[in-house]
Protein backbone atom coordinates (compact mmCIF):
# COMPACT_ATOMS: atom_id res chain seq x y z
CA UNK A 1 0.00 0.00 0.00
CA UNK A 2 1.35 3.37 -0.94
CA UNK A 3 1.81 5.92 1.76
CA UNK A 4 -0.10 9.17 1.46
CA UNK A 5 2.37 11.78 0.18
CA UNK A 6 1.48 15.38 0.94
CA UNK A 7 2.70 18.53 -0.86
CA UNK A 8 2.76 22.19 0.04
CA UNK A 9 2.60 25.06 -2.53
CA UNK A 10 5.49 27.47 -2.42
CA UNK A 11 4.25 30.87 -3.70
CA UNK A 12 7.75 32.24 -4.08
CA UNK A 13 8.92 29.44 -6.30
CA UNK A 14 5.50 28.76 -7.70
CA UNK A 15 6.06 25.08 -7.20
CA UNK A 16 4.79 22.28 -5.04
CA UNK A 17 7.21 21.02 -2.45
CA UNK A 18 6.95 17.66 -0.82
CA UNK A 19 6.14 17.81 2.92
CA UNK A 20 8.58 15.87 5.01
CA UNK A 21 7.57 15.17 8.68
CA UNK A 22 10.11 14.41 11.36
CA UNK A 23 9.73 11.53 13.75
CA UNK A 24 8.96 13.90 16.64
CA UNK A 25 6.26 15.55 14.61
CA UNK A 26 4.69 12.22 13.74
CA UNK A 27 4.94 11.07 17.36
CA UNK A 28 3.31 14.27 18.52
CA UNK A 29 0.43 13.79 16.12
CA UNK A 30 0.04 10.17 17.21
CA UNK A 31 0.11 11.12 20.87
CA UNK A 32 -2.47 13.87 20.41
CA UNK A 33 -4.69 11.48 18.51
CA UNK A 34 -4.27 8.87 21.24
CA UNK A 35 -5.17 11.38 23.97
CA UNK A 36 -8.21 12.49 22.03
CA UNK A 37 -9.34 8.91 21.56
CA UNK A 38 -8.73 8.16 25.24
CA UNK A 39 -10.68 11.25 26.29
CA UNK A 40 -13.58 10.37 24.02
CA UNK A 41 -13.48 6.77 25.32
CA UNK A 42 -13.67 7.98 28.91
CA UNK A 43 -16.58 10.24 28.09
CA UNK A 44 -18.40 7.40 26.38
CA UNK A 45 -17.66 5.06 29.29
CA UNK A 46 -18.96 7.54 31.87
CA UNK A 47 -22.07 8.20 29.82
CA UNK A 48 -22.66 4.49 29.37
CA UNK A 49 -22.21 3.74 33.06
CA UNK A 50 -24.46 6.64 33.97
CA UNK A 51 -27.29 5.67 31.67
CA UNK A 52 -26.78 1.91 31.54
CA UNK A 53 -25.96 -0.77 34.15
CA UNK A 54 -22.98 -2.98 33.72
CA UNK A 55 -23.65 -6.73 33.53
CA UNK A 56 -22.43 -7.11 37.13
CA UNK A 57 -24.59 -4.23 38.37
CA UNK A 58 -27.56 -5.59 36.47
CA UNK A 59 -27.04 -8.97 38.10
CA UNK A 60 -26.75 -7.40 41.59
CA UNK A 61 -29.82 -5.26 40.96
CA UNK A 62 -31.86 -8.31 40.02
CA UNK A 63 -30.56 -10.19 43.06
CA UNK A 64 -31.59 -7.28 45.32
CA UNK A 65 -35.05 -7.21 43.76
CA UNK A 66 -35.44 -10.96 44.30
CA UNK A 67 -34.17 -10.64 47.88
CA UNK A 68 -36.62 -7.82 48.63
CA UNK A 69 -39.45 -9.91 47.18
CA UNK A 70 -38.42 -12.89 49.32
CA UNK A 71 -38.36 -10.73 52.46
CA UNK A 72 -41.83 -9.41 51.67
CA UNK A 73 -43.12 -12.95 51.23
CA UNK A 74 -41.41 -13.97 54.48
CA UNK A 75 -43.01 -11.03 56.28
CA UNK A 76 -46.44 -12.11 55.07
CA UNK A 77 -45.78 -15.68 56.21
CA UNK A 78 -44.64 -14.38 59.61
CA UNK A 79 -47.90 -12.45 59.94
CA UNK A 80 -49.86 -15.65 59.30
CA UNK A 81 -47.76 -17.63 61.79
CA UNK A 82 -48.09 -14.86 64.40
CA UNK A 83 -51.88 -14.91 63.95
CA UNK A 84 -51.86 -18.67 64.67
CA UNK A 85 -49.62 -18.08 67.69
CA UNK A 86 -51.99 -15.38 69.00
CA UNK A 87 -54.87 -17.84 68.73
CA UNK A 88 -52.89 -20.49 70.64
CA UNK A 89 -52.08 -17.95 73.35
CA UNK A 90 -55.74 -16.93 73.67
CA UNK A 91 -56.82 -20.57 73.98
CA UNK A 92 -54.07 -21.21 76.51
CA UNK A 93 -55.04 -18.28 78.76
CA UNK A 94 -58.82 -18.43 78.36
CA UNK A 95 -59.47 -22.16 78.02
CA UNK A 96 -56.71 -24.56 79.08
CA UNK A 97 -55.55 -22.52 82.06
CA UNK A 98 -59.12 -21.79 83.11
CA UNK A 99 -59.95 -25.51 83.08
CA UNK A 100 -57.00 -26.29 85.33
CA UNK A 101 -57.38 -23.08 87.38
CA UNK A 102 -53.92 -21.84 86.47
CA UNK A 103 -53.10 -18.15 86.30
CA UNK A 104 -52.77 -16.76 82.76
CA UNK A 105 -49.33 -15.73 81.60
CA UNK A 106 -49.01 -11.95 82.15
CA UNK A 107 -49.51 -9.83 79.04
CA UNK A 108 -46.18 -8.07 79.58
CA UNK A 109 -44.42 -11.43 79.51
CA UNK A 110 -46.23 -12.73 76.45
CA UNK A 111 -45.91 -9.53 74.43
CA UNK A 112 -42.47 -8.45 75.61
CA UNK A 113 -40.74 -7.19 72.48
CA UNK A 114 -37.56 -5.73 73.97
CA UNK A 115 -34.42 -6.79 72.18
CA UNK A 116 -30.79 -6.22 72.97
CA UNK A 117 -29.37 -2.78 72.21
CA UNK A 118 -27.45 -2.90 68.96
CA UNK A 119 -28.68 -6.36 68.11
CA UNK A 120 -29.30 -5.38 64.50
CA UNK A 121 -26.51 -2.87 63.98
CA UNK A 122 -24.74 -5.22 61.58
CA UNK A 123 -27.70 -4.90 59.21
CA UNK A 124 -27.58 -1.10 59.10
CA UNK A 125 -26.38 0.41 55.86
CA UNK A 126 -27.09 -2.65 53.74
CA UNK A 127 -29.44 -2.51 50.79
CA UNK A 128 -32.98 -3.25 51.97
CA UNK A 129 -31.70 -2.92 55.57
CA UNK A 130 -35.09 -1.67 56.86
CA UNK A 131 -37.00 -4.74 55.74
CA UNK A 132 -34.18 -7.04 56.87
CA UNK A 133 -34.18 -5.51 60.37
CA UNK A 134 -37.98 -5.60 60.62
CA UNK A 135 -38.09 -9.24 59.53
CA UNK A 136 -35.32 -10.20 61.95
CA UNK A 137 -37.24 -8.54 64.81
CA UNK A 138 -40.40 -10.43 63.95
CA UNK A 139 -38.52 -13.73 63.83
CA UNK A 140 -36.96 -13.04 67.23
CA UNK A 141 -40.31 -12.11 68.78
CA UNK A 142 -42.00 -15.16 67.25
CA UNK A 143 -39.19 -17.43 68.49
CA UNK A 144 -39.67 -16.05 72.00
CA UNK A 145 -43.44 -16.57 71.80
CA UNK A 146 -42.97 -20.17 70.66
CA UNK A 147 -40.59 -20.81 73.57
CA UNK A 148 -43.02 -19.32 76.13
CA UNK A 149 -45.95 -21.26 74.68
CA UNK A 150 -43.94 -24.49 74.78
CA UNK A 151 -43.16 -23.93 78.46
CA UNK A 152 -46.81 -23.11 79.11
CA UNK A 153 -47.93 -26.37 77.49
CA UNK A 154 -45.41 -28.25 79.63
CA UNK A 155 -47.09 -26.70 82.67
CA UNK A 156 -50.57 -27.57 81.37
CA UNK A 157 -49.47 -31.19 80.80
CA UNK A 158 -48.25 -31.39 84.39
CA UNK A 159 -51.52 -29.90 85.61
CA UNK A 160 -53.45 -32.47 83.57
CA UNK A 161 -51.36 -35.30 85.02
CA UNK A 162 -51.99 -33.99 88.54
CA UNK A 163 -55.63 -33.11 87.87
CA UNK A 164 -57.00 -36.17 89.67
CA UNK A 165 -54.86 -35.40 92.70
CA UNK A 166 -55.95 -31.78 92.60
CA UNK A 167 -59.64 -32.76 92.53
CA UNK A 168 -59.10 -34.72 95.74
CA UNK A 169 -57.61 -31.68 97.44
CA UNK A 170 -59.98 -28.93 96.29
CA UNK A 171 -62.76 -28.22 98.85
CA UNK A 172 -65.81 -29.91 97.35
CA UNK A 173 -68.32 -30.92 100.06
CA UNK A 174 -70.24 -29.27 102.91
CA UNK A 175 -68.40 -29.24 106.24
CA UNK A 176 -71.45 -30.49 108.20
CA UNK A 177 -74.16 -33.06 107.50
CA UNK A 178 -76.81 -30.72 106.28
CA UNK A 179 -78.70 -32.51 103.53
CA UNK A 180 -81.93 -30.59 104.02
CA UNK A 181 -80.07 -27.26 104.23
CA UNK A 182 -82.31 -26.10 107.10
CA UNK A 183 -79.28 -25.16 109.21
CA UNK A 184 -77.86 -22.56 106.83
CA UNK A 185 -77.77 -19.22 108.62
CA UNK A 186 -75.89 -16.80 106.39
CA UNK A 187 -73.85 -16.84 103.24
CA UNK A 188 -70.90 -15.01 101.73
CA UNK A 189 -71.14 -11.27 101.20
CA UNK A 190 -71.76 -7.96 102.93
CA UNK A 191 -73.92 -8.36 106.04
CA UNK A 192 -74.89 -6.45 109.21
CA UNK A 193 -72.49 -7.49 111.97
CA UNK A 194 -74.55 -8.93 114.90
CA UNK A 195 -72.18 -7.44 117.49
CA UNK A 196 -71.09 -4.10 116.02
CA UNK A 197 -74.36 -3.53 114.07
CA UNK A 198 -72.64 -2.16 110.97
CA UNK A 199 -72.26 -3.39 107.41
CA UNK A 200 -69.31 -5.73 107.15
CA UNK A 201 -67.94 -8.29 104.72
CA UNK A 202 -68.84 -11.82 105.78
CA UNK A 203 -66.00 -13.89 104.30
CA UNK A 204 -67.52 -17.32 104.78
CA UNK A 205 -70.74 -19.26 105.30
CA UNK A 206 -72.47 -19.99 108.64
CA UNK A 207 -74.14 -23.32 109.45
CA UNK A 208 -76.24 -23.50 112.61
CA UNK A 209 -75.95 -26.80 114.48
CA UNK A 210 -75.98 -28.04 118.08
CA UNK A 211 -72.73 -27.88 120.02
CA UNK A 212 -70.77 -31.07 119.43
CA UNK A 213 -71.98 -31.64 115.84
CA UNK A 214 -69.27 -33.28 113.75
CA UNK A 215 -67.36 -31.11 111.26
CA UNK A 216 -65.81 -32.73 108.17
CA UNK A 217 -62.76 -31.53 106.27
CA UNK A 218 -63.88 -30.68 102.74
CA UNK A 219 -60.77 -31.81 100.83
CA UNK A 220 -57.47 -33.61 101.31
CA UNK A 221 -54.80 -31.50 102.96
CA UNK A 222 -52.56 -30.79 105.91
CA UNK A 223 -53.62 -29.09 109.16
CA UNK A 224 -51.63 -25.86 109.55
CA UNK A 225 -53.30 -24.26 112.58
CA UNK A 226 -55.20 -25.48 115.61
CA UNK A 227 -56.00 -23.04 118.40
CA UNK A 228 -57.59 -19.78 119.40
CA UNK A 229 -57.67 -16.78 117.07
CA UNK A 230 -59.28 -13.42 117.76
CA UNK A 231 -62.81 -13.27 116.36
CA UNK A 232 -62.74 -16.88 115.16
CA UNK A 233 -62.56 -18.45 118.62
CA UNK A 234 -61.31 -22.02 118.38
CA UNK A 235 -60.10 -22.41 114.82
CA UNK A 236 -58.71 -25.10 112.50
CA UNK A 237 -56.94 -24.21 109.24
CA UNK A 238 -56.24 -26.77 106.53
CA UNK A 239 -53.87 -26.22 103.61
CA UNK A 240 -55.15 -28.19 100.61
CA UNK A 241 -52.30 -27.24 98.29
CA UNK A 242 -52.83 -25.78 94.83
CA UNK A 243 -53.45 -22.41 96.50
CA UNK A 244 -56.49 -23.52 98.57
CA UNK A 245 -57.09 -23.17 102.31
CA UNK A 246 -60.19 -23.79 104.42
CA UNK A 247 -61.01 -22.42 107.88
CA UNK A 248 -63.41 -23.88 110.49
CA UNK A 249 -64.25 -21.45 113.30
CA UNK A 250 -66.12 -21.15 116.67
CA UNK A 251 -65.35 -24.80 117.48
CA UNK A 252 -66.06 -26.47 120.79
CA UNK A 253 -63.10 -28.84 120.47
CA UNK A 254 -60.65 -30.34 117.94
CA UNK A 255 -59.81 -33.80 116.73
CA UNK A 256 -56.62 -32.99 114.78
CA UNK A 257 -53.21 -31.45 115.38
CA UNK A 258 -50.86 -29.26 113.36
CA UNK A 259 -49.04 -31.17 110.63
CA UNK A 260 -51.62 -33.95 110.47
CA UNK A 261 -52.68 -35.11 107.00
CA UNK A 262 -56.42 -35.30 106.53
CA UNK A 263 -58.65 -36.83 103.86
CA UNK A 264 -61.90 -35.39 102.58
CA UNK A 265 -64.70 -36.50 104.91
CA UNK A 266 -62.52 -36.94 108.04
CA UNK A 267 -63.97 -35.48 111.23
CA UNK A 268 -61.60 -32.74 112.33
CA UNK A 269 -63.59 -30.81 114.96
CA UNK A 270 -67.00 -30.16 116.53
CA UNK A 271 -69.45 -27.25 116.35
CA UNK A 272 -69.19 -24.77 119.20
CA UNK A 273 -69.96 -21.20 120.23
CA UNK A 274 -66.51 -19.72 120.90
CA UNK A 275 -65.06 -16.37 119.88
CA UNK A 276 -67.25 -13.61 118.45
CA UNK A 277 -70.34 -15.78 118.09
CA UNK A 278 -73.98 -15.16 118.98
CA UNK A 279 -75.05 -18.79 118.85
CA UNK A 280 -73.77 -22.32 118.21
CA UNK A 281 -72.69 -22.59 114.60
CA UNK A 282 -69.82 -23.31 112.24
CA UNK A 283 -68.23 -20.45 110.37
CA UNK A 284 -66.64 -21.97 107.25
CA UNK A 285 -64.28 -20.20 104.83
CA UNK A 286 -62.62 -21.11 101.55
CA UNK A 287 -59.59 -19.11 100.47
CA UNK A 288 -57.70 -19.26 97.19
CA UNK A 289 -54.24 -17.74 97.21
CA UNK A 290 -55.21 -15.87 100.35
CA UNK A 291 -58.38 -14.35 98.91
CA UNK A 292 -61.80 -15.29 100.41
CA UNK A 293 -64.02 -17.24 98.01
CA UNK A 294 -67.75 -17.88 98.13
CA UNK A 295 -68.04 -21.37 99.69
CA UNK A 296 -71.28 -22.07 97.82
CA UNK A 297 -69.15 -22.62 94.70
CA UNK A 298 -67.32 -25.52 96.35
CA UNK A 299 -70.05 -28.11 97.06
CA UNK A 300 -70.06 -29.76 93.62
CA UNK A 301 -69.45 -33.28 95.03
CA UNK A 302 -72.06 -33.00 97.73
CA UNK A 303 -75.23 -31.46 96.32
CA UNK A 304 -77.54 -32.31 93.47
CA UNK A 305 -78.48 -29.49 91.07
CA UNK A 306 -81.83 -29.15 92.89
CA UNK A 307 -80.16 -28.98 96.30
CA UNK A 308 -77.63 -26.49 95.00
CA UNK A 309 -80.38 -24.21 93.63
CA UNK A 310 -82.19 -24.40 96.98
CA UNK A 311 -79.00 -23.51 98.84
CA UNK A 312 -78.40 -20.48 96.60
CA UNK A 313 -81.96 -19.27 97.22
CA UNK A 314 -81.56 -19.67 100.98
CA UNK A 315 -78.21 -17.87 100.97
CA UNK A 316 -79.70 -14.95 99.04
CA UNK A 317 -82.62 -14.71 101.46
CA UNK A 318 -80.63 -15.31 104.64
CA UNK A 319 -79.79 -12.20 106.62
CA UNK A 320 -78.88 -13.61 110.04
CA UNK A 321 -75.17 -13.53 110.73
CA UNK A 322 -73.95 -15.33 113.84
CA UNK A 323 -70.40 -13.95 113.95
Amino acid sequence: MKKNIKFRFNPEKLTYERIEHSFSHRFKNFFNTFLLALFLGLILSVCYNYFFDSPKEERLRRENEIMALQYNLLNNQLKDVQAVMNDLQDRDDNLYRVVFQADPIPYAVRKGENVGVGRYEHLQGLSNSDIMIETSKKIDILSRSVYLQSKSYDEIVNLAINHETKLKHIPAIQPVLNKDLTRLASGFGRRIDPVYHRLKMHEGMDFTAPVGTEIFVTGNGVVTFVGWQQGYGNLVKVDHGFGYETRYAHLSRYKVKVGQKVTRGDVIAFVGNTGKSTGPHLHYEVRYKGEPQNPQNYYFLDLSPEEYDLMVQMVNNAGQVLD
